[in-house]
């Protein structure tokens, strides 16, 4: 089992950028797809990006493709969500997740995973 934790968040202005940091407080990354996800108030919880080192995949939500990069640093333990040229609508809560299954980050983004963190609060306004 893993537990998640997630920093980075904060309050910024349109076009700004922010990196989101996710890091295991109990266990390890090691063996698990780590997906970022976020909820905006009134709406249903959405998949951001995700990323499986296990087979090369990482994948993204068309709304941030070309704005967010996922990356992960083994040594550090921690994956990254870094997001650039933020707009309004990107404000919510991001979760990082994780998932042992192959299944979690392979094709299409999955909502399904075993393991969330907290969330960290993104706010894009001017």
């Amino acid at each position: 089992q893993v537990q998640l934790v997630e920093s980075g968040g904060g309050l910024v202005q349109p076009g700004g950028s922010l990196r989101l940091s996710c890091a295991a407080s109990r266990g390890t990354l090691d063996d698990y797809a780590i997906g970022w996800f976020r909820q905006a108030p009134g709406k249903e919880r959405e998949g951001v990006s995700c990323i499986d080192s296990r087979d090369g995949t990482i994948l993204y939500a068309d709304s941030v493709k070309g704005r967010f990069a996922i990356s992960r640093d083994n040594a550090k333990e921690r994956v990254y969500l870094q997001m650039n040229t933020l707009k309004l609508e990107d404000t919510g809560v991001y979760y990082c997740a994780a998932d042992p299954s192959f299944r979690a980050c392979n094709g299409a983004l999955q909502l399904q995973y075993d393991y969330f963190g907290q969330g960290t609060q993104v706010t894009v306004s001017s």
